[in-house]
């Protein structure tokens, strides 16, 4: 998918790119597949901020994704691609020969008209969704199961990819993007090929005010504040702050994975 650079006619827009939506169906999402999407402003559930720099932003729908893509032996056709404001890939509206209607998420050279099916004797391509243990080993997959019949949970966001490399023993060893390789049940679904949309890491926004159409609020670097504000604030002339990264709470950054209970699936770590 191509980038669309702008006319220089001010500053920002010297630098700012946009996606093109040629490949896109022009029609609006299904209404049964959609309702409205409440916003928090990154607030708990008593008010509170849980999740700094959220809020304000357009209006969105949300779409109904189908991560589970159970309709086993149900083939479907591929009616729309679509644009979803929730999420980085393209989602697919497909319509199944037993007249049900679902959004999957689109990966690369998928296309209206194409047929889409979830079966362990598929064939390999893209958008097909089989058993892991039905797969090739090599293949290109996404959006992959941790737990039978859960849904997709990894590998679902614009060009990710990940890579079946060896079957043993009923597991698994599955590369995912961040480079970690991971043993997961081969008895779970994965679907073939590459999430679309891979231009989307390549655009540039421009200005502060495209961050705030997508509810993004301004982050303000710690170096920059008082040194009533932040650890690493104040200093004559502009510092570097003198000591570790840290909150604004002087509590210093680190990994925050505690899950020791899924370590031994683990394989290799991420880089």
């Amino acid at each position: 998918m191509p980038i669309k650079t702008c006319r220089p006619t001010t500053p920002t827009r010297r630098f700012t790119t946009i996606l093109r939506f040629d490949d896109l169906t022009d029609v609006r999402p299904l209404k049964r597949l959609a309702a409205g999407k409440r916003r928090t402003g990154g607030r708990n559930n008593v008010g509170r901020i849980a999740v700094r720099h959220r809020g304000g932003g357009h209006k969105r729908l949300l779409r109904a994704v189908d991560f589970k893509r159970d309709k086993e032996g149900v083939p479907g056709k591929v009616a729309t691609i679509e644009y979803d404001p929730n999420r980085s890939a393209r989602i697919a509206l497909v319509h199944y020969t037993d007249g049900d209607k679902r959004y999957i998420v689109a990966p690369m050279g998928l296309a209206v008209g194409q047929t889409v099916i979830c079966s362990p004797t598929a064939d390999i391509l893209p958008g097909n969704v089989l058993p892991l243990k039905q797969i090739p080993l090599g293949t290109a997959i996404h959006n992959i199961e941790l737990k039978p019949g859960r849904g997709g949970q990894m590998v679902r966001s614009a060009g990710t990819v990940a890579q079946l490399m060896a079957r043993d023993a009923g597991w698994a060893q599955v590369k995912l993007p961040s480079g970690e390789i991971r043993k997961i049940r081969e008895i779970c679904r994965a679907t073939i090929g590459q999430v679309g949309n891979l231009d989307h890491e390549n655009v540039s926004f421009g200005k502060a005010g495209r961050r705030r159409w997508l509810g993004i609020r301004p982050t303000v670097r710690g170096v920059a504040m008082n040194p009533i504000d932040h650890p690493l604030g104040g200093g004559e002339g502009k510092t570097s702050g003198g000591r570790h990264p840290c909150t604004p709470w002087g509590v210093r950054e680190k990994k925050t994975r505690n899950n020791k209970r899924t370590d031994k699936y683990i394989v290799r770590r991420r880089a």
